[in-house]
């Protein structure tokens, strides 16, 4: 049971410890991990900064400090040259909601009931770019000022009454509704990283000689859009819309599918290309 969860394992040890920490350092004091997620600090010395809310803020012409600014090119260099769009699997919270109710709709055959989904994954785009068009004409954070991502968070670590019912909505649109709906069709977040990740260096890599087109990875995939090229071709998912969660890798029997460094990819190659020589 481990070996086939262990990334779902880690994801889920990864975003607890982050709401504790947020919790700790707001009630307790501490210094680890202080703030929220649109800006906090690391040990009160190293600053992280939402990269989309800071854009927005930027577009609705707002003076932002320097740290706001040093911790926005922080993230989003993490996620755009290595992480990809981990922060919606690893970090964000409402990835824990939308993962139950994405095993509730298995659990009970609700993805039997409608295969086509009725609206297109494209949608979170034009989300990305209306928020930007009315946060410039309304002088705000447009998305930052709806987010339910933001309400949830505050809901878990300040215990605010809206954030309970922002995770229950969230659910059961998810579960009812459109699967994958918020995080694979609307949020706005994703879209961004999605956008800025597509050259990231960890990506999930497919052996199409070891496969037996079991298709297991595809009924677990939030974004089963990426996984293209399952038993037709040995390439890594290029796509940004990858949310690097390992969950493909954690049901694949035939180990057909792993993480991958692109750097030490080309250094492999770089290598046999050597000895050839």
């Amino acid at each position: 049971m481990i070996s086939n969860n262990k990334f779902l394992i880690a994801r889920r040890i990864v975003q607890i410890s982050i709401i504790f920490l947020f919790f700790a350092g707001n009630y307790y004091g501490w210094s680890i991990l202080k703030g929220n997620l649109s800006f906090s600090y690391v040990f009160g010395l190293i600053p992280l900064s939402d990269p989309y809310a800071v854009i927005q803020m930027l577009v609705a012409g707002a003076s932002l400090a320097s740290n706001v600014l040093i911790g926005a090119v922080i993230i989003f260099l993490f996620y755009a040259l290595l992480g990809g769009r981990a922060f919606c699997s690893w970090v964000c919270p409402v990835n824990i909601i939308t993962d139950a109710a994405n095993w509730s709709r298995r659990k009970f055959g609700f993805d039997m009931i409608a295969k086509k989904q009725p609206l297109s994954r494209n949608v979170r785009y034009w989300i990305l770019a209306i928020s930007l068009v009315l946060s410039y004409f309304f002088g705000l954070g447009a998305f930052e000022f709806i987010s339910p991502i933001s309400m949830v968070h505050r809901g878990i670590i300040f215990g605010i009454g809206f954030g309970i019912a922002t995770i229950i909505i969230l659910f059961l649109f998810d579960l009812f509704v459109l699967k994958n709906g918020w995080c694979g069709h609307l949020c706005p977040l994703g879209g961004f990283y999605a956008i800025t990740s597509k050259f990231r260096l960890l990506k999930v890599k497919h052996d199409s000689s070891v496969c037996t087109a079991c298709m297991k990875c595809k009924v677990v995939c939030p974004e089963k859009q990426v996984l293209d090229m399952i038993a037709k071709e040995s390439i890594p998912v290029l796509s940004g819309e990858c949310i690097n969660c390992g969950r493909c890798i954690d049901v694949c029997e035939d180990n057909a599918l792993g993480f991958f460094l692109k750097i030490n990819q080309n250094n492999k190659e770089g290598e046999i290309n050597n000895e050839k020589n």
